[in-house]
């Protein structure tokens, strides 16, 4: 029998972010993902009572984001209950009404940053306990260093968020960042898709429950500075956290097409 002739590379499959010919299109994928995210933030235990949402820009009308309606399950989400709003907190498409938190926070960050698609916040747990001890994430795993130098934290808590003057200083402790901490509070992402938002919300909450068992264990060694920027450099951005958050994606839309109505 005649060894096996390797596969030209070209002919094997490898996902890669879709490109869009029309802006519908580009906003019905946003908002599928949007609304897959959402689920998967369900399933992964994000929610917090009403707390809790992931934005996404329209593509056409830039200052506008889709997000999840106030009061709804994570769970249950699908593509035609997101609601469409302004820069001025106001709903212009959708039969819901917007978490103020929401639009306080989420809006700054949108309009701070041109380049974010989509922006992730929710009470997880061990977010919410490493935001507690106001401190940053050390690189002490591989997984982690995606955060080094590329991550803030919001040094106050007034409240909950409900005012535009706290989202703006929450949007200047944000930064050119993918991440910030907020104390006592909890985790906000931001990337150029919905997917890679998502993902580092999922890493970065991983990341608080590693960093947090670790100290409770004993002393974690430290990543020194230079690998630690090196690792950065090949896991911290964007398309990389695309890659990385596919099988998490098709778990949710396999399983849960409803969602897709």
């Amino acid at each position: 029998m005649p060894e096996p002739t390797p596969i030209p590379t070209e002919q094997l499959q490898f996902a890669m972010p879709p490109t869009h010919t029309t802006v519908e299109d580009e906003r019905r994928h946003r908002k599928e993902r949007l609304a897959v995210a959402l689920r998967l933030f369900g399933r992964l235990g994000f929610e917090e009572g009403v707390a809790g949402h992931i934005t996404a820009r329209d593509p056409e009308f830039t200052d506008c984001f889709w997000v999840n309606p106030f009061g709804m399950s994570f769970k249950h989400i699908t593509v035609s209950d997101l609601i469409l709003v302004n820069r001025e907190g106001k709903v212009v498409e959708g039969r819901y009404h917007v978490n103020q938190a929401a639009f306080a926070i989420h809006s700054q960050v949108h309009q701070a940053r041109p380049d974010v698609v989509a922006a992730a916040h929710s009470h997880s747990t061990y977010g919410r306990a490493l935001s507690s001890l106001g401190e940053l994430l050390d690189p002490i795993t591989q997984d982690v260093c995606a955060f080094y130098e590329s991550h803030a934290l919001y040094d106050a808590y007034t409240g909950v968020v409900v005012d535009e003057e706290e989202g703006r200083r929450i949007a200047a402790a944000l930064g050119p960042h993918k991440a910030v901490i907020l104390r006592n509070h909890g985790l906000l992402t931001v990337g150029d898709s919905v997917d890679a938002a998502a993902w580092w919300f999922i890493t970065m909450e991983r990341s608080c429950q590693v960093q947090l068992a670790a100290k409770a264990a004993g002393k974690p060694v430290l990543i020194d500075h230079h690998n630690a920027v090196h690792t950065r450099e090949q896991l911290g951005n964007d398309l990389v956290a695309w890659i990385n958050y596919q099988p998490l994606y098709q778990q949710i839309a396999r399983s849960e097409p409803e969602l897709f109505e």
